[in-house]
């Protein structure tokens, strides 16, 4: 899996992840009961315009002002910190994972943040969990 897509199920063991990967490496993962919580989770990348082809990079990303609330989440994928401020420094920039009850309040809580960030150099999908939401 990618990035994404162990962003987004990460967010939802509710089993501690060091004791899965611990039982692992004992050969022992049969012993315990991984454990999952029910909410749902999406994830809605934020890429830098030109991704995948040609994009410029130490881009800065203001998230000062972002407040998450509890089963939100950002990732980053491709920034770093320059001068003291996060830029870019790859083409998929951040992660925006949100948990809830159900695909659309997810969905609509990730962006909800997307439009906080208001990130004009960057992009992203907009059809991100539509074959879920009903």
């Amino acid at each position: 899996m990618g990035d994404p897509e162990c962003q987004t199920i990460l967010p939802r063991l509710s089993t501690d992840f060091f004791t899965i990967i611990f039982k692992c490496v004992n050969k022992k993962l049969n012993e315990l009961e991984i454990k999952w919580h029910k909410e749902k989770s999406i994830c809605i990348v934020l890429c830098s315009k030109g991704y995948p082809e040609s994009y410029k990079q130490n881009l800065v990303i203001n998230l000062k002002k972002l407040t998450l609330k509890k089963n939100q989440f950002i990732f980053h994928a491709g920034t770093r910190i320059l001068k003291n401020k996060i830029v870019s420094s790859g083409g998929r920039v951040l992660n925006i994972v949100t948990k809830s009850t159900n695909f659309k309040t997810a969905r609509n809580k990730s962006l909800k943040i997307l439009e906080k960030i208001n990130w004009k150099k960057g992009f992203y999908r907009k059809d991100i969990g539509h074959k879920v939401i009903k």
